[in-house]
């Protein structure tokens, strides 16, 4: 009885939570435009001012508060030619929602001093937009996103100038403003253990980031231990990046301790417009373990693995995109190569099934149709910064071979997005996850996750901004032979429990969070607190749904962040979890220092199965 009363709980809850909201777009009105470039500082901050306050760039619902459609301001100088682009810096003290605010904060002169802006050169290697072209509100407007996603860009705006003489023509002007790219992050510190990260995003404004990660820790042999990573962003302005790295302090890929050394070479190509053609990557790596611990053989899983991974893909009809109005859904199609082989395989594994340390073989092919823009917006995950949030669909099928030890399959799955902006602020995602091994011809390894997440529009109440964030969720697993089963100690569970070894077939969660970003600021830093909550109902594996348990949790908070500097959010949170177990405490406090503060925005990502335990890509809000 007490289970059919706790899944009756969950199922209220559940329904309560979709409740429908309707969708619109909001419509901004077009405004007057300066006539000429500027020729001095002040008058040129006079022009950002102009140009990025009125309502045909940013319109705002509230003061402060950010909602227009990237391409609005752009539609009117649809086909005229592009006569010269031009690139500004923004300083630190200026903001793109409020230009006429001046940021003042602790160590500001400090900041100007250590910062060296982005090289011009940098910028105009992630432009896709070029002189003496057509312009095309769409691909501007996509320029425009991209630049915002760069890492060491705080946030972007290109504006157009109508040229008196030249009615067919423009000038465009590109503004950035960077992040402090120096950065520094504590990710340790107690009497037995100190880890922490520095580095340079940006070095002297090249786009080149070098990161050092050290730790001390006793009882580990050596007692020191690094990691060191270089990357290079858009080289030549064939928006390929490459990345080097090399680490004695990688987490293992049994229990997360730090005693796997490796090392690896990436080289990619996102797409980073839907209106270009080609996209793809290459991974070379090699990971062992070290028994750094001393620990007892029955503990310390001996391995040592070699990663090749390879995928390109090609972005169909990208011409009739650019001139055919009518034609709105975007089509790409792209194949992955990978192989994981274990030269080392831990004698607790085996050959039993397990799919972190079993050799895997795929060849994958996938198709992807989307019909995706995006609206500028703020405070979803950042503090006020301009976040860019998609609109319309993106559908993935999968397809191919998959080989998991000496289990040879072939493989099917989709995974489904609908993103809705409405009228009032609201953002929501729909999601469809679906997959399925086929042997002999029985589905194994069969999956469906299905839910939604969204956050409402912002209140305003006093000198408070709210937000209002829900995710639901419901995962389903069939047949398993080798991969893991559902856990509950995820994104689709509950995140902050403790319960490693919980796994099932069945999970049900919802999560909902009220955050409160506050007015204040300290040094430079903002400041939000949260309360939430979470509910999930849980089936073991082998076991009837009426035996399944329900868990909760409760919480609150505060997340902290300075968005002149390149540091993730930091985020302090207590939870509470009334069901009690040996295998977690019932209350728990956490310090985060890695929070991520955008949404990842990319149009696709390499040919993959279906993952219901995790969200890694950040696909999910």
């Amino acid at each position: 009885m007490l289970v059919g009363k706790n899944i009756v709980r969950f199922c209220v809850i559940f329904c309560l939570a979709l409740l429908p909201c309707r969708s619109l777009y909001p419509q901004n009105s077009n405004a007057k435009r300066d006539d000429s470039l500027p020729k001095k500082p002040n008058a040129f901050l006079q022009f950002i001012r102009k140009a990025i306050t009125r309502k045909s760039v940013d319109s705002t619902i509230q003061p402060g508060i950010l909602i227009s459609k990237n391409d609005e301001p752009f539609l009117s100088y649809e086909g005229k030619g592009i006569r010269h682009i031009l690139i500004r810096e923004f300083g630190f003290e200026k903001t793109f929602v409020d230009t006429a605010k001046e940021i003042n904060y602790f160590g500001k002169d400090l900041v100007k001093h250590l910062h060296r802006n982005t090289k011009e050169w940098v910028i105009r290697n992630n432009l896709f937009i070029k002189e003496k072209t057509a312009f095309r509100a769409n691909v501007v407007a996509d320029n425009e996103r991209y630049l915002r996603s760069l890492e060491y860009i705080h946030d972007a705006r290109i504006l157009v100038n109508e040229i008196e003489d030249e009615p067919d023509s423009v000038d465009l002007v590109v503004i950035t403003k960077d992040f402090l790219s120096i950065y520094f992050q504590l990710k340790s510190a107690t009497s037995n253990r100190f880890k922490s990260k520095i580095g340079d995003a940006n070095i002297v404004g090249t786009a080149q980031k070098v990161q050092f990660t050290t730790l001390l820790e006793k009882g580990r042999d050596p007692l020191f231990g690094y990691e060191i990573l270089y990357r290079n962003n858009s080289i030549a302005n064939t928006f390929i990046n490459t990345t080097i790295g090399y680490s004695k302090i990688n987490n293992n890929l049994n229990d997360r301790i730090s005693d796997e050394h490796t090392w690896h070479a990436r080289i990619e190509r996102p797409l980073v417009s839907q209106y270009l053609h080609v996209a793809g990557g290459i991974l070379l790596a090699h990971g062992q373990t070290f028994n750094n611990y001393s620990r007892p053989d029955t503990l310390f899983y001996n391995y040592a693995y070699n990663t090749f991974d390879a995928w390109v893909g090609y972005n169909l009809g990208v011409r009739k995109f650019l001139f055919l109005k009518s034609v709105l859904n975007r089509e790409f199609l792209s194949i992955r190569y990978f192989q994981n082989r274990f030269s080392r395989v831990p004698y607790q594994v085996g050959e039993k099934f397990n799919f972190l340390f079993n050799d895997r073989e795929a060849i994958l092919g996938q198709f992807t149709f989307f019909r995706q823009n995006f609206y500028k917006t703020n405070y979803v995950f950042g503090f006020g910064i301009t976040e860019d949030v998609p609109y319309g669909y993106n559908i993935a099928l999968t397809g191919g071979w998959y080989k998991q030890l000496h289990l040879e399959r072939a493989y099917a799955g989709a995974d489904a997005n609908l993103y809705v902006v409405t009228g009032r602020g609201n953002v929501i995602q729909y999601f469809l996850r679906t997959g399925t091994f086929l042997n002999k011809g029985k589905i194994q390894d069969a999956v469906v996750l299905i839910g939604a997440s969204s956050f409402s529009r912002v209140f305003s109440y006093k000198n408070l901004k709210i937000r209002q964030y829900l995710r639901l969720s419901y995962s389903k697993q069939f047949n398993r032979i080798g991969l893991d089963p559902l856990g509950i100690n995820n994104v689709f569970g509950l995140p902050y429990i403790s319960l490693d070894s919980a796994s099932g077939n069945q999970r049900s969660s919802l999560h909902t969070e009220t955050i409160f970003f506050l007015r204040r600021k300290v040094l430079g830093f903002k400041f939000a607190t949260f309360a939430s909550a979470d509910f999930a109902l849980f089936t073991p594996e082998h076991e009837k749904t009426s035996n399944s348990g329900f868990y909760s949790g409760f919480g609150g908070g505060m997340r902290t962040r300075n968005e002149n500097l390149l540091f993730n959010t930091i985020e302090l949170r207590f939870m509470y979890f009334p069901r009690k177990s040996q295998q977690h405490n019932t209350f728990k406090l956490t310090l985060t220092t890695n929070l991520r503060f955008r949404y990842n925005n990319s149009y696709v990502k390499a040919p993959d199965i279906i993952q219901v335990n995790s969200d890694y890509n950040n696909n999910i809000y």
